[in-house]
């Protein structure tokens, strides 16, 4: 493990353990589900899905489930290549539950994975953040708290400016509540414990419809995937691109579907997922720069 590696474990830890330790954790409301019924309801739910895929994922539950007692789901998928040390990407779908298509796409880029013996990479992937915001009635972008996960994160911003910018700025939107506190749901204490565990190279966020390519990070973004053009839609205090691309310097990517309920083609997620696999291939030279000489001000981890 080089320096870079090293310190970006020390890294998250302190933003893990800080949080953690400040923040009493949110109890869940209902015993934690099995994965099978977990692949029950996301099944019945996702037609592009259905039990039996969900089921032969072969996915696991981590330690902390959401509030409503769902298992937060991953799996992982070794390099079938022969590199030595290949390159670790996380693949996360369902952010917002609402988002129907970005869960959906990633299973059917699971079984790809599954599929393709030779790729060179190690992949973590979360096919969906948000159960409880997918598995309501009506499918909800916040969590079954009323907290949207991607405003929740632990940036460097969140206790000056996360809930005056939702008051400010989004006239106290309830599909963009950051919460209480930084790291107050556990879907969000879940990915920074995945992120300071698999300690990736590179994180790739799928969400819907603008039907855009994101990116925030040290690297230079690439410009399409497919038929998603790059347009920047900047950072947020509390996102994981402000979290995981500013403030750890890891090369985050969102991948903005056009529709929420509308799988692309074959042929376009198909590109998509080829463009991608060639930047990551192209662009993830590994860095000996320790994390902490690499962030603008790093106190704020240590808060």
């Amino acid at each position: 493990m080089n320096a870079w590696s090293t310190a970006r474990r020390i890294a998250g830890l302190f933003v893990s353990v800080a949080a953690l330790i400040a923040h009493s954790p949110v109890q869940a409301q209902f015993p934690l589900a099995s994965v099978e019924q977990a692949c029950e309801r996301i099944g019945a739910r996702l037609a592009s899905v259905g039990t039996q895929m969900c089921m032969e994922a072969d996915l696991r539950s981590g330690d902390i489930g959401s509030h409503r007692g769902m298992p937060l789901l991953y799996r992982d998928y070794p390099p079938g290549s022969s590199r030595q040390t290949p390159f670790r990407v996380m693949l996360i779908g369902g952010i917002h539950g609402d988002e129907l298509s970005s869960v959906s796409i990633v299973f059917q880029w699971m079984r790809k994975l599954q599929a393709e013996r030779l790729q060179p990479f190690h992949w973590r992937v979360i096919p969906s953040l948000n159960p409880d915001g997918l598995l309501q009635a009506r499918a909800s972008r916040v969590n079954a708290r009323g907290v949207d996960l991607n405003r929740n994160f632990a940036t460097p911003d969140w206790d000056a400016d996360a809930l005056n910018y939702w008051k400010r700025v989004t006239r106290s939107d309830a599909r963009r509540y950051p919460g209480p506190r930084a790291l107050s749901e556990p879907e969000a204490r879940f990915l920074v414990q995945q992120i300071e565990a698999f300690d990736p190279d590179a994180i790739i966020s799928v969400h819907a419809p603008f039907g855009i390519l994101d990116y925030d990070g040290p690297l230079e973004p690439p410009q399409r995937f497919g038929y998603l053009r790059l347009q920047p839609l900047g950072i947020y205090p509390g996102s994981l691109g402000n979290y995981a691309g500013m403030a750890l310097k890891l090369p985050t990517i969102t991948l903005e579907l056009p529709h929420a309920g509308i799988m692309p083609s074959a042929s376009q997620s198909q590109r998509v997922w080829a463009d991608m696999l060639r930047w990551l291939e192209s662009n993830l030279p590994k860095s000996d720069t320790p994390l902490f000489e690499r962030l603008d001000d790093p106190s704020w981890l240590i808060r």
